[in-house]
């Protein structure tokens, strides 16, 4: 989205349940999807401050159905994140321009972090995953909506991956033909999760879907996950799924688009520590073949992204912002380089979860 003009304030204060004086409100946070807005409120002399999001509308192509999940999800599991609802009861509101707009209560003496500096937050944060997912176990029906259609849905990736190969609209191919082989020699992988869901060996559940460690507000003072954020993409989907974008991107040693990929590293520690975070609240409802599969969901989820960044390349990169030439194919070369490195590791992770489950 982009950033639009200062909104009109009082309108949108009033849409919603607040009490209190407007003070003030400025952008906050560093998302990249929605406008962001801490807003502060005298209320009896003391300041409260509230988060209002203008929600992207070129990303989801529902939100009330979006907003439909939340509301269920954060109704669900009090204590965490704090929907406010609207004067007529909506748990949205939209301005002049038919935005759609959003406010939470805001999460005090709590910090997102934007990569893991040590093993610690790693667990926190997938201790946090964990609960969430247990959290929501028996949420009455009817099914969650899916925001974003086929999200992780890895089968329907690698075809558009070979689809970009026939076209070759931007006569790519010939170029990466290294990145291309290692990409089709795998395709075997992309229908095991999917198989195995189709046999009813590995049930549906709701999942975050977007589980990097800013995704959790991490407390300031005890460093244990105060509340699960950005709820867009809660949906129904595959635990393995949250999980293996944890691995993905908690465990690389290295940026998402790093060209020296001798840099590129899954750390056995921090693999250590999502296991134990995540396995200390999700162990009591996972199914065996769930836990069997963790493993392999970090090369899974990493392989994904991996596609999608070498199909947008392939592609003239129409989705992936990109800040220099060939970007989108550096971002690829790196996700491969960490399923490479997550395959020769695949021993030591499976160990790893062995002794966590003791």
């Amino acid at each position: 989205m982009t950033a639009k003009l200062q909104p009109n304030w009082p309108p949108l204060v009033t849409a919603f349940n607040l009490t209190g004086e407007f003070v003030s409100a400025a952008p906050y946070g560093s998302g990249h999807i929605n406008d962001t807005f801490a807003l502060t409120m005298a209320v009896d002399g003391e300041s409260v401050r509230y988060i209002y999001q203008r929600i992207n509308e070129h990303v989801f192509k529902d939100i009330p159905a979006l907003m439909d999940n939340i509301a269920r999800v954060t109704a669900h599991i009090p204590g965490g994140l704090t929907l406010i609802p609207c004067v007529d009861g909506l748990p949205f509101a939209r301005d002049a321009d038919n935005a759609y707009w959003r406010c939470y209560v805001f999460i005090e003496k709590a910090s997102t972090h934007d990569i893991v500096e040590h093993a610690g937050q790693a667990r926190a944060a997938a201790f946090s995953f964990g609960e969430f997912q247990e959290r929501l176990v028996d949420l009455p029906g009817p099914r969650l909506n899916e925001t974003i259609l086929n999200f992780h849905h890895t089968r329907s990736r690698f075809n558009t991956l070979q689809d970009a190969i026939a076209a070759d609209t931007h006569q790519r191919v010939s170029e990466i033909g290294d990145d291309v082989e290692f990409a089709l020699s795998r395709e075997a992988m992309v229908d095991r999760l999917i198989d195995r869901t189709a046999r009813g060996e590995i049930p549906e559940r709701i999942t975050h879907n977007d589980t990097k460690i800013n995704n959790v507000m991490i407390n300031d003072a005890t460093g244990e996950g105060e509340a699960v954020i950005d709820l867009d993409t809660v949906m129904p989907g595959l635990v393995l799924y949250d999980f293996g974008d944890m691995v993905r991107t908690a465990t690389n040693a290295a940026a998402e688009d790093e060209t020296d990929l001798s840099k590129v590293e899954a750390r056995m520690e921090i693999f250590d520590a999502l296991a134990e975070g995540y396995l200390a609240a999700a162990r009591k409802f996972l199914d065996p073949a769930e836990i069997e599969e963790l493993e392999f969901s970090g090369r899974l989820i990493t392989f994904e992204i991996g596609l999608r960044f070498l199909t947008d390349h392939l592609q003239g990169d129409v989705y992936f912002k990109t800040h220099r030439s060939n970007h989108n194919l550096e971002r690829a070369r790196c996700q491969f380089a960490l399923v490479r490195n997550l395959e020769a590791n695949s021993e030591t992770m499976r160990g790893i979860i062995t002794d966590r489950l003791k």
